[in-house]
């Protein structure tokens, strides 16, 4: 499915690396076990590197959520620039190892991407801050998919990460082969009923702006695209939007499939609709006609193998 090595930054502590601030780990077996044999992983654990030491002092983000200071609890010793200086230098590393995704500690006031306390004058704390790293790295690789270990115990929140990697790992292929009109009219063409499960408004933009090729360098181009691709997959994919885009499919067969072959597909497809099934078993079904069939298009189609099958992230969705 891609041509270089899925490479994924992630907090080392969901690796069972003992560098929390208490000594301990917070190792997931679905990051470890399951996705683990399909990705290369780089470690880092932002609060280790700035030696700050383990086990350490306990830290929690004080002041402006949008600029906080990282604080210990206790002592009230300030390590922002410490952690700032040693994220400087680690994102310029990380910058040449060609990310496709990024799996952050929940919570932590170092990692966390989604409702970090930051503790302000008010009693209560503010939940809507981000990790100092955290914020660094999406600043600076505004296109990486990134999520939290914890939101990825949502079926549907995890198979949406594990696409959106896929997928930005076959833009990363589609820069490094260089960006002719040719390979991105491919490369929108594979991906079409994939972005038409998460928007169609972004499909049709992409469409024009591939349309209009001609009027951009290949760099403005390549990012133009690349920016629109990654927010599209960003939407939600819903039943609704899959099941539009399973009788889509089904119409490339309306001239091959026998009749009792078409009510089990669309019976299949209705099934999904009611929540009877998971999406799995109506694909399952179109990628056995793809192959009886011999229908090429289909069967180039991005959204039949977003990714490997081993890891059933469509049999819960």
């Amino acid at each position: 499915m891609t041509t270089a090595p899925l490479r994924l930054g992630i907090s080392r502590c969901l690796l069972g690396d003992e560098v929390r601030f208490d000594g301990g780990h917070k190792r997931d077996n679905f990051l470890t076990d399951v996705l683990g044999p399909y990705v290369e992983w780089v470690p880092v654990c932002p609060e280790v590197e700035a030696g700050l030491g383990t086990p350490r002092e306990a830290m929690r983000l004080v002041g402006d959520p949008a600029h906080p200071r990282l604080l210990t609890i206790k002592s009230g010793r300030d390590h922002t620039r410490v952690l700032e200086k040693m994220t400087t230098g680690r994102l310029a590393e990380l910058g040449n190892l060609d990310l496709s995704g990024y799996v952050f500690k929940s919570g932590s006031p170092s990692c966390g991407v989604e409702r970090v306390r930051v503790y302000t004058d008010q009693a209560r704390p503010s939940h809507h801050g981000l990790g100092i790293f955290a914020r660094a790295f999406t600043e600076h690789f505004p296109l990486i998919p990134v999520e939290e270990e914890g939101r990825l115990g949502d079926a549907s929140l995890r198979e949406n990460f594990i696409e959106r990697v896929f997928c930005y790992r076959r833009y990363q292929d589609l820069l490094h082969n260089g960006v002719t009109r040719q390979a991105l009219v491919r490369f929108h063409t594979i991906h079409k009923y994939l972005l038409l499960a998460h928007s169609t408004q972004h499909y049709h933009a992409l469409g024009r702006l591939v349309g209009q090729a001609e009027h951009y360098r290949p760099k403005e181009l390549a990012f133009k695209y690349g920016e629109l691709f990654m927010e599209a997959l960003a939407v939600k994919a819903t039943v609704r939007k899959h099941v539009n885009v399973l009788q889509h499919i089904l119409g490339y067969f309306k001239t091959t499939l026998g009749v009792s072959q078409k009510a089990e597909l669309l019976g299949v497809i209705s099934d999904y609709h009611q929540g009877l099934t998971p999406l799995i078993v109506p694909i399952t079904l179109i990628k056995h006609y793809v192959g009886l069939f011999d229908v090429g298009y289909i069967r180039e189609q991005v959204y039949l193998n977003p990714h490997p099958k081993e890891l059933l992230l469509r049999n819960h969705v």
